[in-house]
């Protein structure tokens, strides 16, 4: 039951992300250096789960 719980956790928040983006998207005010931040925090967890197998 917990994990159902958790996934639907998920779920809103990709939700509510993904309307912020279209709401960004139609106003054209993008914040670049933010998106890039975002991008590269990700890419960088991704890579040291890689190289040092902690982690999830």
């Amino acid at each position: 039951m917990i994990r159902f719980v958790v996934i639907a956790l998920i779920v809103l928040a990709v939700w509510l992300v993904l309307l912020n983006v279209l709401r960004l998207l139609r106003r054209k005010n993008i914040d670049w250096t933010g998106i890039a931040a975002m991008i590269g925090f990700v890419a960088l967890a991704f890579y040291l789960h890689h190289v040092t197998g902690m982690g999830w």
